[in-house]
This record gives C-alpha cells, structure tokens and sequence, in this order.
C-alpha cells in the first residue's frame, strides 16, 4: 500500500481519539505517524503582545490596576496552556511509543492566521492525512486544517466521523462517481485501498450515457480502468429521486454495508469553510463512515 507518512493533526485541549484512531490505522499498514499538536489560542500570543500597553496609564488609577490585573491573568493562563501543552505533548509521546510505532511530534508555535499553510506544508509531505472526530468537532481549527490538507495540496484525507470503525484494509468501499476530475484523482489516491478490497461499487447518481463523460454505457471507463489495477468492481446505477447525489450515495453504502466511501472534493476557494460545515453536517448526518476525499 502507498501510505508510508500518515498526518494528525490534533488540539492541545483535544483528547487522544483522533491520534489513537491514526495510530492504529499506522500500525495496521506499517506507516509512519507524523503528528502536530495545535496550540491553545492563548498561547501562540507572545508576552510581549500580551504584555503591550501596561506602562501606559490610562486616564484613572483604578482603571490601569484593572488593566494590570487584566494582563496577570492573560500570563497566568498562558502558563497553564503552556503546561498542559507539555502534558499533552508527553501523555501522546507516552502513548505512541506503547503502540512500538515509527513517528514524530511537533508542537511548534505560529500565527493562527498561518495555521492552514502550516497544515498545508506538513501535509506535502506526507501520502495522506486522518481527520478525525476531535478535528471536526472544532469549528476554529477544522477548517483551515482541512482547508490547508486537502485543498492546497492534491493529497487525499480520510475523514473519520465519531462512531466510524476506519480501516486501510476494508471490505467492501463505495466509490461515487461522476467523470470529474477531483473523482478520479479520489480513484487515483485510493487505488491501494481498493485493491485490497474484497468488493468495489462504483455508484453513479442519475448517469447519462455519452462519449464526452460517462461514455456509451455509464461506469465502464472507470470499471475497466480499476478492474486493471486490480480491483473487483462492480457498477451501481442510482436514480436520485429527487434526493441530493450525497444522500443517494449514503443511503446506498448503508444498503451495501460499505466500510468506506472515495469521493472527490468539490469546492471554490470562497465555499470552502461553507463545504467543509457541509460535509461535517453530511457526515454527522449520514452512516458513521469513513470518507476518503481527494481534491
């Protein structure tokens, strides 16, 4: 299988799910874990930030001894961020080593505005990045994580919503297709998993036959190319209903009883937070289902 570097990025005030759920998935393939642990807010400020303006005395007394008391408390918390920070950074050390795996640990410090191009370039080098239910659940840090790893990069992520039982090795995936490019580089990234896959369904939401997408008859380019590399396919032809392609395709991996689903990753610069609230929404949503993207 390609994945030798696995990315998780993780909260400092998160708790251990979404390494855990990356580390077992490492041990299961034999990879390499390379984590970043996300600072507090708080403590990516700098003292002399904090410490800004406290010479300057305002108008009254009682107001610069307020704003004094207000800068003790700012330092007090960013000592108690920084400390549990070290915590954090030991307890995963701890735990990764108990699992006898191959990985590193950052927590390097950075402006929160830099946070998606920090994830960004961790994410260039490596083959794929878990985003797990800790990650999600974090409306500040989710999206531009999600945003810098899987938008900027072409590399794929897999989402891994509370409740989903992930594997590198399943059974059987659900493939949603739609002849666009961001599905065929899903495909493309997920070419390991579905190889080692007993069974996959390639699914298309209402196909229509031409030469210039799905070709004469819908699903067979991308069979025959899979069947090539490998892979057991079979092609599932969907009628919406009425219903979105998303839905369509949830309802068909319950029915299925996929263990995954590769799609591809849809979305201007402008709608990505809105995507990624969408997607987090579908998923919460729909089956508990790891979801392999590729942009």
């Amino acid at each position: 299988m390609g994945f030798k570097t696995v990315l998780c990025s993780t909260g400092a005030d998160h708790s251990d799910r979404d390494v855990r759920t990356a580390a077992g998935l490492c041990a299961e393939i034999g990879a390499h874990l390379s984590v970043l642990i996300i600072p507090a807010p708080m403590l990516l400020m700098s003292h002399r930030q904090i410490g800004d303006g406290v010479s300057e005395w305002p108008v009254g007394r009682g107001q610069a001894i307020a704003r004094l008391n207000d800068r003790f408390r700012q330092i007090d918390r960013v000592t108690q961020d920084a400390v549990k920070l070290e915590k954090r950074s030991r307890d995963i050390h701890k735990l990764l080593e108990s699992m006898s795996l191959a990985y590193d640990l950052d927590t390097d410090y950075y402006d929160p505005a830099s946070l998606g191009e920090v994830a960004r370039q961790r994410a260039l080098c490596a083959d794929l990045t878990i985003i797990g239910p800790g990650l999600l659940d974090d409306e500040n840090l989710g999206p531009p994580v999600v945003n810098g790893c899987l938008f900027d990069t072409g590399k794929p992520v897999l989402v891994v919503p509370k409740g989903a039982e992930a594997t590198l090795w399943p059974r059987r995936v659900l493939v949603g297709w739609d002849s666009r490019v961001e599905a065929s580089r899903a495909v493309r990234e997920a070419l390991g998993l579905l190889r080692v896959a007993e069974e996959v369904r390639v699914a298309l939401v209402d196909p229509k036959a031409n030469y210039n997408g799905n070709g004469a008859e819908p699903g067979a380019d991308i069979a025959a190319y899979l069947t090539r590399h490998g892979a057991r396919v079979s092609v599932d032809l969907l009628p919406s209903a009425g219903k979105s392609a998303a839905t369509v395709l949830a309802q068909h991996a319950i029915d299925i009883s996929a263990d995954m689903i590769v799609m591809g990753a849809y979305g201007s610069r402008r709608l990505r937070e809105r995507l990624f609230g969408g997607v987090t929404r579908w998923i919460f949503e729909k089956p508990t289902l790891p979801l392999f993207l590729a942009r």
